[in-house]
């Protein structure tokens, strides 16, 4: 699944993607840390694994799109 990064606070390493089907999901700090980068920009494509369904999912993983993912 892929999304754009719509905020990132580099304090709390955490935030929103949204999702192509307009669907706004947050992340927190352990989905940003699993991913391995530094911080995050406002439009970047990032892909993304999520658990749950409907209003229940969350964000459990991301990175940016051009890179592989570690699974």
């Amino acid at each position: 699944m892929q999304g754009t990064v719509r905020s990132f606070d580099p304090e709390t390493r955490s935030g929103t993607v949204l999702l192509d089907d307009g669907t706004e999901l947050p992340y927190d700090a352990a989905a940003f840390d699993a991913s391995g980068l530094r911080l995050l920009r406002f439009g970047q494509r990032v892909r993304l694994r999520v658990a749950g369904e409907g209003a229940q999912q969350r964000v459990t993983f991301l990175t940016i799109a051009t890179l592989p993912d570690p699974r």
